[in-house]
């Protein structure tokens, strides 16, 4: 396993070893033992999927305290933008983004530590999505921040305009009028 540090210390991308044949190929997609020792200490305890068409935004997420969650996400079928933001009142590096393309191809993996926003952008026909969350699912602790937040600078590769978003996820708050739960 491949483990690209990004500008954003903890924001990590994770490139398997790939070994193919005539039948196929072959790769470790986890291994908690590599995970600590290269990322960080961890216990994953929820997986979730998600299945979205093109167009489909979802985000900016998060968890608040004490339910936050960390994040290992990839894409197994299709591709999609996948977006981590800093929220963490009192980084260097707070409202700063890193955005990855996570694909089927490309069998990338995308680590989002707490204290992070997460969404994806869905640039394929059709995208499922998958993650691991060292934390569960506590909705009366969901947060969010606008996904068309333009002063983030995000490029979502699609036009957000035309985005197809849930409900909720048009009701976030931009980051400048967002007071984060979180501390670096």
């Amino acid at each position: 396993m491949n483990v690209i540090k990004t500008e954003i210390p903890g924001v990590v991308i994770l490139e398997p070893r790939i070994f193919t044949d005539p039948r196929g190929y072959f790769f470790e997609s986890y291994s908690k033992r590599v995970f600590d020792e290269e990322v960080c200490k961890i216990d994953f305890v929820q997986d979730n999927e998600s299945c979205s068409t093109r167009g489909v935004m979802r985000g900016l997420h998060f968890q608040r305290p004490p339910f936050c969650q960390a994040k290992l996400v990839r894409c197994v079928r299709g591709a999609v933008l996948d977006v981590a933001v800093d929220i963490r009142k009192g980084s260097p590096t707070y409202g700063r983004h890193v955005a990855v393309e996570l694909t089927e191809e490309n069998h990338r993996q995308f680590f989002i530590p707490h204290g992070f926003a997460h969404g994806f952008a869905v640039l394929s026909d059709t995208a499922v999505f998958q993650y691991k969350c060292d934390n569960y699912y506590a909705p009366e602790y969901d947060g969010g921040i606008s996904i068309q937040d333009t002063d983030l600078g995000i490029d979502w590769r699609i036009d957000p305009a035309e985005a197809i978003l849930s409900d909720k996820d048009t009701h976030h708050p931009l980051l400048r009028d967002f007071d984060s739960p979180f501390t670096f």
